[in-house]
């Protein structure tokens, strides 16, 4: 009988431990892609059991999976605009939203590339045929590209060269690979791959470069999901956002 009863406690035992348990599902802007993993790691350190699963995209189509019922417990954008989109689709749980980082518009070229950019203004030149950016229409780094070119009068000059990048990492590897001749990032995309990739200039932009996250009101996990946001929000999650070149919001 001894036996048997030690051998239930140890089943209870880990049964309570696999119930405990928690799956915390993050739908992220790609360029938080580095430093959400870590922070994640650092996030399941300290909640023995739990584990953070990720979903890394542009921001909008994450929204567009979170409308269609993707159970997301956690929303982190690369601007205002698509928070606000999920905002006025009620996706979001009252009070949770804040602003946890901030960026930096940047115009990168490939290291070994063959045609000479010294600023902006050259994205004009002839000899410059294909300029990356994230397609405006579902990507918070192309909204801020085309609004920054707008403001510096060179939309219409860079606009027929444009290879559109369905993220932010996309139109980084396009540039890393050397396939266009300058494209679009934010500072902390460029800082990854600086063997081959160089930053050209750092673009103004009219809009402050801010990261929001919040609570996904239907995820499965809402009080875990706050939990992790509050880590994010905390030292330790602005501590790891520093180190991979993220501005305070």
């Amino acid at each position: 009988m001894r036996v048997l009863k030690a051998g239930v406690a140890v089943v209870l035992v880990a049964l309570g431990a696999t119930a405990s348990a928690t799956d915390i599902t993050v739908s992220a802007a790609a360029s938080l892609t580095n430093a959400f993993k870590e922070i994640g790691a650092a996030y399941e350190q300290q909640h023995t059991g739990d584990k953070v699963l990720f979903n890394f995209a542009a921001s909008d189509p994450l929204v567009q999976q979170i409308s269609k019922g993707a159970p997301v417990d956690v929303f982190a954008s690369a601007d205002q605009d698509a928070m606000d989109k999920a905002d006025g689709l009620k996706l979001l749980a009252a009070g949770t939203r804040k602003n946890f980082a901030s960026n930096s518009l940047v115009l990168i070229a490939p290291i070994a590339g063959k045609v000479a950019i010294k600023g902006v203004n050259d994205l004009a030149l002839p000899a410059v045929t294909h300029v990356t950016l994230g397609n405006p229409a579902s990507v918070p780094v192309g909204r801020y590209t085309k609004a920054a070119l707008e403001q510096a009068k060179l939309w219409a000059a860079v606009e027929p060269k444009a290879i559109l990048g369905t993220s932010v990492r996309q139109c980084l590897d396009y540039v890393a690979r050397g396939e266009v001749d300058a494209g679009f990032v934010y500072a902390t995309d460029a800082a990854i791959i600086k063997d081959k990739v160089k930053v050209i200039a750092t673009i103004p932009t009219e809009t402050p470069v801010t990261y929001p996250i919040a609570v996904i009101a239907a995820g499965p996990q809402a009080a875990a999901g706050r939990q992790f946001a509050d880590f994010v929000q905390a030292p330790a999650g602005q501590a790891i956002l520093a180190k991979y070149g993220f501005g305070r919001p």
